[in-house]
């Protein structure tokens, strides 16, 4: 089943009580361009996750939104610079000692010198963070996959339905190309006769003209291909690997099919044919746009 190229994902999850949050939002692009957004202290991990992502994901515009928020970790570290403390509290002794005061320290009072503790947060595991990390991602691309599922299979009904369509018209082009003939021996006919009123006709000269004209405008081979064109494209559509590349190729090719039987063809009947023709082929090509 084809995918389309537009989505959007998104996955939470926790690292170390370090709560993460992944978006992901894809539109039309020829080829796949990743995006990440994330905090600096965490681009180690861009790479992983950007291979992560180039196995789901073939082509598109893909911005990945990460979002962190570390108010509830346990990650800090408070140390005591025990040199410090000996050495305030022998000064604070002396203090006392000297001038005969009271010496009321406390540890709590100890903490408030310059120095005394030291605040740090715990070096994060970038490994383990990684693997966390890709784990959400993975949930946040099978939801975006998922969105890329449905909006496919609404294209390819949509497209299925222009190729029928497609089918009809190309059927009454080959119905309407010999009667095209014979309408243009008879107007040939006619002219002559009506110009050449006291001479014997020759019959075998029209029939050599109405045998140039029809040569002129046999479609026979142009009808071949688009049968064959159209044959490709529905297998293509029940592919189950990206195809939308080789869908837009298929179309300009099922396009210049139908300019050739345009300019082959000399009445209106053909005419409106390879107009209502062009203007399905050109419906599908901008739903090819956006299938992977």
């Amino acid at each position: 089943m084809i995918k389309s190229m537009t989505g959007y994902g998104s996955a939470k999850g926790l690292s170390k009580k370090i709560e993460l949050s992944i978006e992901l939002r894809g539109v039309n692009n020829r080829y796949l361009d990743t995006n990440i957004r994330m905090p600096r202290i965490y681009t180690a991990i861009e790479d992983n996750m950007k291979e992560l992502i180039q196995k789901h994901i073939s082509r598109g515009k893909i911005d990945v939104y990460l979002t962190v928020d570390s108010s509830t970790a346990d990650d800090v570290v408070i140390t005591v610079n025990h040199p410090l403390a000996n050495a305030y509290i022998m000064a604070l002794e002396d203090l006392a000692s000297k001038y005969d005061i009271k010496n009321d320290i406390t540890a709590l009072s100890l903490s408030k010198f310059p120095d005394i503790l030291h605040v740090e947060k715990e070096e994060a595991d970038m490994d383990a963070l990684s693997a966390d990390i890709c784990g959400i991602l993975e949930v946040a691309l099978n939801d975006f996959d998922s969105m890329r599922i449905r909006e496919g299979k609404r294209l390819h009904e949509d497209i299925i339905g222009r190729i029928t369509e497609i089918e009809r018209l190309t059927a009454l082009a080959e119905q309407r190309s010999p009667k095209a003939v014979a309408e243009y021996k008879e107007k040939l006919l006619a002219r002559l006769t009506e110009v050449l009123q006291n001479f014997e006709l020759d019959e075998s000269r029209i029939l050599f003209e109405a045998a140039v004209f029809a040569d002129k405008v046999a479609i026979n081979e142009e009808i071949v291909r688009l049968r064959s064109h159209i044959s490709q494209l529905r297998e293509m559509l029940e592919s189950t690997v990206p195809v939308g590349r080789k869908l837009d190729f298929l179309i300009q090719e099922l396009n210049r099919e139908a300019n050739t039987i345009g300019s082959k063809g000399n009445d209106s009947e053909m005419a409106q044919i390879v107009v209502n023709m062009k203007a399905e082929i050109e419906k599908i090509r901008e739903q090819v746009q956006n299938i992977e």
